[in-house]
C-alpha cells in the first residue's frame, strides 16, 4: 500500500541528504571562493567544458542539469571574466560551442587541488569500499528514475 508520506526512516534519511548536500554546497562555495575566487557554479562548468571541449552550449546545459537560461546567465559571467569563449558550431550556423580560455585553464589547475582535498576529506574519510558501492548503486538508481520520469 502507498502511504503519501515517508516513513521514519525515510523521512530520517532524506533530511539528513537535504541537509548534508546543502552544507557541502556552502563548504565547496567557500573553499572555491577562499582559495581561487570561484564559485561552485563556475568550477562545475569548468570542469564540464574540460571533460568535453568544444562542446555545444545545448549538451553542456544537458550534461550539468540546468535550465538554460541559468546556464546563459552563467557563460556570460565567466565570458565577462575570460574564462571562457563562445564559437558558432561548424557544422550549425544556429548552434554554439564553449570552450576553455587559457584563464579558465589555469582557473580550473588552480582550484581543483583544494576541491578534491575538500571532497576527500569531508565525504569519503573513513568510507568502507562496500558503503561507496552501495551509495553507487543507490544513486545510479535515483539517476536512472530521474530520467525516466524526464523522458515520459
Amino acid at each position: 500500500m502507498y502511504s503519501m508520506w515517508l516513513s521514519e526512516d525515510e523521512q530520517r534519511v532524506w533530511r539528513s541528504h537535504l541537509a548534508m548536500t546543502s552544507r557541502l554546497q556552502a563548504a565547496m562555495n567557500r573553499q572555491l571562493q577562499r582559495d581561487c575566487g570561484l564559485s561552485l557554479a563556475d568550477y562545475e562548468v569548468l570542469v564540464a567544458i574540460d571533460e568535453r571541449a568544444g562542446c555545444r552550449i545545448s549538451e553542456l546545459g544537458e550534461r550539468l542539469g540546468w535550465e538554460q537560461s541559468r546556464l546563459s546567465h552563467q557563460l556570460s559571467r565567466m565570458r565577462g571574466r575570460e574564462l571562457v569563449s563562445r564559437q558558432g558550431a561548424s557544422d550549425d550556423r544556429r548552434a554554439a560551442t564553449v570552450d576553455l580560455t587559457d584563464a579558465g585553464r589555469a582557473a580550473l589547475a588552480a582550484a581543483a587541488p583544494g576541491h578534491a582535498k575538500l571532497v576527500r576529506t569531508v565525504v569519503f574519510t573513513d568510507v568502507r569500499p562496500a558503503d561507496l558501492r552501495a551509495v553507487q548503486r543507490w544513486t545510479a538508481a535515483v539517476l536512472a528514475r530521474l530520467d525516466d520520469q524526464q523522458a515520459g
